[in-house]
């Protein structure tokens, strides 16, 4: 009998994807470390979490209300009133995914879905946060796969045009201009959920195709509505007839305008700058298993300043939350400057912008691959 060929390439594909399995496991645990340190320095970021996530809850909201007040009252211009909304909801993002892992009142069920609640509130664009924690949860188990619902549905992966220009910051757009495609991305992340059987699969379609209810949907018309207006009037001026609209009509338009400066505008503005971000940042379809190495880029050029500002830091922060869940996202921030070296050492790569060439895959070259496209059952 012929030795093993020890050689070949599934078995060198093998062992490439063990090590980086194992090399992602050394990074874990040396940013672990640097995270000890740091709470060993600073002990009441440890002991007062609950209380830090509630104040930056608190603050946000008086904020982004605030600023409505002030534009309603003349104080503000609308740019200003878009601009600090839009910051503020960019925390209020980064408290929901710390509440998604159970960082913030983990033992006060009414708490934590208060902020829960709150935060979807001021975030109405989005997919409701309860709906959003099997996605995300998910998404650390399969990142860079078809199965990752939550990345898929933000661009990642897509080849760059104005269709993921469009789609990356307007998530009904993500739906409507790909309809098939996100088809089938729900069935593939139902499949995917071990221990599902055929009623459970079909409840988890249902709660994602249900998800931006009611908030997510009453944003969407009032936002889609009003783009129309603008549009059309802008378009009824330019032939020399411009729309005074009256009445109830008139109070409607009027509700909306103040809705787009105080809420939408931000919004649009948040979801784009962190879906762009995000969904580049992430790598996508030749990751291998369990290499977390692979996972995620680092994000830190100066010229993403602007986009930084309103998703608060994501990209040059957000892939060492993929090697240590439990860090809240101001303690990424605070202790992102030790961890660098630790990430360049192992691999992590930064500004890797060649990304926008390759639709978010990993290999900056193009090699044949074997066909590991995700199939679905018979008849499904």
């Amino acid at each position: 009998m012929a030795p093993t060929d020890l050689a070949t390439p599934a078995n060198a594909a093998t062992a490439r994807a063990g090590a980086g399995v194992q090399q992602s496991k050394l990074v874990q645990q040396e940013i672990l470390a640097i995270g000890d340190a740091f709470r060993a320095r600073h002990p009441w970021l440890a002991t007062h979490t609950d209380a830090i996530g509630l104040g930056i809850f608190t603050a946000s909201c008086t904020a982004i209300v605030a600023a409505a007040v002030g534009y309603g009252q003349g104080v503000l211009p609308a740019w200003a009133t878009v601009l600090i909304a839009a910051f503020f909801m960019s925390l209020l993002h980064e408290l929901e995914h710390d509440l998604i892992h159970f960082m913030y009142f983990r033992k006060n069920a009414f708490m934590h879905n208060l902020m829960l609640a709150g935060v979807w509130l001021f975030r109405p664009s989005t997919i409701s946060p309860w709906v959003r924690r099997r996605l995300h949860l998910h998404h650390h188990k399969a990142s860079g796969t078809e199965t990752d619902l939550e990345e898929r549905g933000i661009t990642n992966g897509e080849p760059w045009g104005l269709r993921r220009l469009l789609m990356t910051g307007d998530n009904m757009l993500a739906v409507f201009l790909r309809p098939r495609a996100t088809q089938r991305m729900l069935r593939l992340f139902a499949y995917a959920q071990k221990n599902a059987g055929p009623a459970e699969r079909r409840t988890i379609i249902r709660e994602n195709v249900l998800g931006y209810f009611p908030l997510g949907n009453l944003y969407y018309l009032g936002w889609h509505g009003i783009l129309l207006w603008w549009a059309v009037s802008l378009a009824a001026a330019a032939l020399g007839q411009p729309l005074a609209p009256e009445g109830l009509f008139a109070e409607v338009i009027s509700a909306l305008e103040f809705l787009a400066v105080t809420l939408m505008l931000p919004n649009a503005l948040r979801t784009f700058c962190l879906h762009f971000v995000s969904s580049n940042m992430h790598y996508y379809g030749d990751v291998e298993p369990g290499n977390v190495i692979q996972q995620t880029q680092v994000w830190n050029a100066a010229w993403l300043a602007p986009l930084h500002l309103f998703c608060f830091n994501f990209g040059a922060t957000h892939a060492i939350h993929h090697f240590v869940v439990r860090d809240p996202f101001y303690i990424r921030q605070l202790t992102a400057a030790e961890v660098y070296p630790v990430l360049r050492r192992h691999g992590v790569r930064f500004n890797d912008f060649g990304t926008f060439r390759r639709a978010n895959r990993w290999r900056r070259e193009p090699q044949a691959q074997p066909g590991t496209a995700a199939a679905l059952p018979a008849g499904h």
